[in-house]
């Protein structure tokens, strides 16, 4: 049986373009989102603390990566990144930041924290994952993993909360799911409607080329299936996970290699029109 919530959300600063504080009831741990632009004249204490942190970024070709790290000192961490990238040391252009804090961390607990987040990152596949190397071998209890799995659970509902689904699963069809479907240009695909945009299934198939619509007035949705074929969502045009568009006109347009109306050009296996559902 699955229980509510209750959050907590504290806008410092009275925005919430600002610092937000997110808590969970009956748990210890805090979540910390913080702007880019506020961190050189931050001087929070809790932010000080030992723990974890996700610094989202957004490509050019609109698709979305993130950093996860983690730092006995997460501000001075942050500072750190900030000075990197002022270097040239760091590539990456990160707007937020996203930090996890809790009394009772500690180096080798925060270590397999990061490398947990990273896995389960890359298991979901929103989000292009920045990290290169974790702790894959941290030792602990039986006891402490059983606390290190509840705090995930706990980051999983906050960091989805604030706004970013970093690691939340691409949805999955169940028995009641409608399927749609998209074809032409020698592209077939199948997906559904789901709650973040329209999931397209494992094994669609995109079309051999793009034409010059794409390029210009769909501009986004061109660098979006570059950026695919890029990561390996889409090899030798076709799908090789399940993967959630945020619009069924980018799902469709990436598929067609043209600009698209996802709402006529996805239909049911009758011919009915997803706008006519």
């Amino acid at each position: 049986m699955v229980h509510g919530k209750a959050i907590e959300l504290f806008l410092v600063n009275g925005t919430a373009e600002s610092l937000i504080t997110a808590e969970l009831s009956n748990w210890n741990g805090k979540a910390i989102k913080i702007p880019r632009t506020e961190v050189a004249a931050c001087d929070r204490g809790d932010i000080k603390g030992v723990g974890v942190y996700f610094l989202i970024c957004q490509e050019e070709n609109g698709t979305d990566s993130v950093y996860i790290g983690e730092a006995e000192n997460v501000l001075d961490r942050l500072t750190q990144h900030l000075r990197d990238f002022q270097s040239g040391k760091e590539k990456y252009y990160w707007n937020t930041a996203v930090i996890f804090v809790g009394r009772d961390l500690n180096k080798a607990l925060i270590r397999y924290l990061e490398n947990r987040f990273v896995e389960i990152a890359k298991e979901c596949g929103r989000y292009t994952v920045l990290t290169k190397n974790t702790y894959k071998n941290t030792v602990l209890k039986e006891a402490q993993i059983a606390s290190m799995e509840e705090f995930i659970d706990n980051v999983k509902i906050l960091i989805n909360t604030l706004g970013y689904k970093v690691l939340v699963p691409v949805p999955k069809a169940n028995d009641e799911t409608i399927y749609l479907y998209c074809k032409g240009s020698g592209a077939s695909a199948k997906g559904f409607v789901s709650a973040g945009g329209l999931t397209v299934l494992e094994g669609s198939t995109v079309s051999d080329h793009t034409i010059p619509s794409l390029e210009t007035k769909g501009k986004s949705y061109y660098n979006l299936r570059n950026a695919l074929i890029k990561d390996g969502t889409i090899s030798d045009r076709v799908f090789t996970r399940d993967y959630e568009f945020k619009a069924p006109s980018a799902a469709s347009a990436v598929i067609l290699g043209h600009t698209s109306n996802g709402n006529v050009d996805w239909k049911t296996a009758d011919g009915t029109k997803l706008k006519d559902l």
